[in-house]
């Protein structure tokens, strides 16, 4: 019995042994796993096509910066954590970091056309409206439709393609305006021509929807930033959500000190200037305006950062769609509003509207006890005299004129508007 038990401990003795020398062999492996000179495991996050709103497609935006997603050259604000965790779905607009190098990045805004919930309506309603189902393929009902079986025939955008959409872009089309649309449209190779051969039945759908949500990614895309239109930079998109370059809202500078808010309320006048004068001849409107609309990029540059809400209406040839033919109404009206929404009317649009709408939601906030009197007492004036709409359209530019008169000696030159400077040093312009 002795002989057993200390055979059994010597037996157990060994196996410590052994499990010593394989522990001691496993922290000298990890230590060398862990050195710098070691290969790096990168934790990453399998995106779902879901979130993206991939599962849609092709009743989405697009797909031409799916790859950036997937190979982690855009990430979110969150990803800079180990976690690596998506933002909750439910947002309207992200905070993210795109990069072409892996080295240098850039901020980005990364936004849906409408909430998630909205888009979940909305694909419920094509649904029940067109299959009288709960849910279906969105593809599928939208190709049986009247209007898209249309497009599909189409050699060319016309404005009958796109009457009673509820986008305020396309309440008072031009063929000049289609044109661009379709020679300009970036989720698809360029080909320049204003004949859409180029566009496939999936391309034709995705222009459509996109048209129909929202169109504020084919704004950006046909009237770009690298041209000097002002707008953020459009750089592509992946099923439901948009990617441009990041602007911080007009709200962010309401408290922001007296020369920032001169310079900020000067810029805003020369856009809406741009708007109504412009090489190409079109009169851009707004259909409200909010703290949102405009955006700040980091060098002091304002621009439109929300063009949803902005209209068009051709100098040149001319709306050639009558206000009756506004009123026909299909599911792709219905997407986003009520079909019962009533169109405003493309001559019921003047030159003093998109000033009088600034002067009465933007500019008093902007510009409120910001300066010394009897300054303040004058802009304070000017500001009301406009937000109670001006007698005719002959008064707008001698109203901002006034304003910019006021407002120039009150803004400074120096490293903070990095988008002027050093320019304004040696030009009497600024």
């Amino acid at each position: 019995m002795g002989r057993w038990i200390c055979c059994l401990c010597s037996r157990i003795a060994d196996l410590l042994m052994l499990l010593l020398v394989l522990a001691l062999s496993f922290n000298s492996s990890t230590a060398a796993t862990a050195s710098p000179s070691a290969p790096h495991v990168k934790p990453s996050y399998s995106f779902g096509r879901t979130f993206l709103g991939l599962d849609k497609c092709n009743a989405c935006i697009g797909t031409s910066i799916c790859k950036k997603f997937f190979k982690e050259e855009i990430r979110f604000d969150t990803w800079l954590s180990s976690r690596l965790k998506l933002p909750p779905s439910y947002l309207l607009s992200y905070s993210g970091n795109y990069t072409d190098d892996a080295k240098s990045w850039r901020e980005v805004d990364i936004t849906r056309l409408t909430t998630k919930y909205q888009h979940d309506r909305a694909d419920r309603r094509i649904c029940t409206s067109l299959l009288k189902t709960k849910t279906c393929s969105l593809e599928r009902a939208l190709r049986r439709t009247h209007r898209f079986q249309k497009w599909l025939r189409a050699k060319r955008l016309t404005p009958d393609l796109v009457q009673g959409l509820s986008s305020p872009m396309l309440r008072c089309p031009s063929q000049r305006l289609l044109d661009r649309i379709v020679r300009r449209y970036a989720e698809v190779p360029d080909a320049g021509s204003i004949y859409m051969d180029h566009l496939t039945d999936r391309d034709k759908l995705r222009l459509l929807y996109t048209l129909s949500v929202n169109s504020h990614p084919i704004l950006l895309q046909i009237f770009p930033n690298v041209e000097g239109w002002p707008f953020p930079r459009y750089l592509g998109s992946c099923g439901r959500l948009v990617v441009s370059a990041s602007t911080r809202p007009l709200r962010d500078f309401y408290d922001a000190a007296p020369e920032v808010a001169a310079d900020l309320a000067l810029q805003l006048l020369a856009v809406l200037r741009s708007m109504g004068t412009n090489d190409l001849n079109y009169f851009f409107y707004f259909t409200h305006v909010d703290a949102g609309t405009f955006g700040v990029f980091s060098n002091g540059h304002l621009f439109i950062r929300d063009a949803s809400a902005l209209g068009i209406i051709d100098k040149e040839e001319g709306s050639q769609l009558i206000d009756g033919q506004q009123e026909y109404k299909d599911i792709f009206s219905c997407l986003t509003v009520d079909c019962q929404s009533a169109f405003v009317s493309c001559n019921s649009i003047r030159e003093k509207h998109n000033l009088v709408m600034v002067c009465r939601e933007l500019l008093p906030k902007l510009l409120k006890a910001k300066f010394l009197q009897p300054v303040q007492e004058r802009i304070d004036s000017f500001l009301r005299h406009c937000a109670d709409g001006l007698a005719d359209d002959h008064g707008v530019d001698e109203v901002v004129a006034k304003l910019e008169e006021l407002l120039k000696p009150l803004r400074s030159c120096d490293s903070r508007f990095a988008y002027r400077y050093p320019d304004c040093k040696y030009s009497d312009k600024y």
